[in-house]
């Protein structure tokens, strides 16, 4: 599966009002795997920046003044994201700004060239209800050093957001699939692979003195307790046959 992190940086707030463009980073995610295939623009946005954006990026209208303007850079763009899962951090906002863009050249909504949006603003929402979920704080949250980030920069906060998603999303489906790999792929450590589905548990059965051992320990147990311990509650074994099916990992 393909992932673009996606991030932007903006002259202001309001795309509606003449706001733009002036930097894009886009880092690739393969398989839940950084491919170092990464996409970073700066863009002449033909305006200043509001001073509370510059502020926040530091881009001055001096430095992007001899950067591509965004009609020289849409298509590699497109062509970059086109079908791709797009992960960005409150998606309404940088989409607003692409979709308006490309408005401008007379394209169709730059929406319509990827994939599924997913905004990692909400899901952070969902996670952690009522807490602070910025970049810095996710960061934070999940251990991810950004101390180098002292202004906020497209491709520097796309790299941060991937590790953050990745953190976020890392389950017990993760594992497994870096344990199985593709069965074409390559092992660059020389090491085998193992796939999960070929393996056959043992099947472990209680020995005659493993057995009285467990019935002293349960006898013990409810003695402690002065009545019938948890253990002794639970739908008990009734043939061997039934025991024999008990796989234990």
């Amino acid at each position: 599966m393909r992932q673009i992190i996606l991030d932007t940086e903006t002259t202001g707030l309001n795309a509606r009002t003449g706001d733009r463009i002036i930097e894009i980073g886009c880092v690739e995610l393969v398989n839940r795997r950084l491919t170092g295939n990464n996409l970073h623009f700066y863009v002449n946005p033909e305006r200043d920046s509001d001073p509370g954006a510059l502020a926040v990026h530091g881009l001055t209208t001096e430095f992007l003044s001899d950067k591509p303007k965004f009609a020289e850079i849409a298509n590699e763009l497109r062509d970059f994201v086109q079908d791709a899962e797009l992960i960005i951090h409150n998606a309404p906002f940088d989409i607003g700004f692409l979709n308006a863009e490309f408005s401008l050249l007379g394209l169709p909504p730059f929406s319509e060239h990827c994939g599924e949006v997913i905004d990692t603003l909400v899901r952070a929402k969902s996670m952690f209800p009522g807490k602070r979920n910025s970049l810095d704080a996710l960061c934070d949250r999940f251990g991810i050093s950004n101390a180098h980030r002292t202004l906020h920069g497209a491709l520097l906060d796309s790299e941060l957001l991937a590790e953050v998603y990745l953190a976020m999303t890392r389950g017990q489906e993760s594992l497994v699939i870096d344990m199985i790999g593709d069965a074409d792929e390559g092992d660059a450590g020389g090491g085998k692979r193992v796939k999960l589905d070929t393996l056959e548990l043992v099947v472990l059965t209680a020995a005659p003195d493993e057995l009285a051992a467990h019935e002293a320990l349960l006898d013990g147990l409810d003695k402690s307790v002065k009545g019938t311990s948890v253990w002794r509650t639970q739908p008990a074994v009734e043939n061997a046959s039934a025991t024999a099916d008990v796989q234990i990992a």
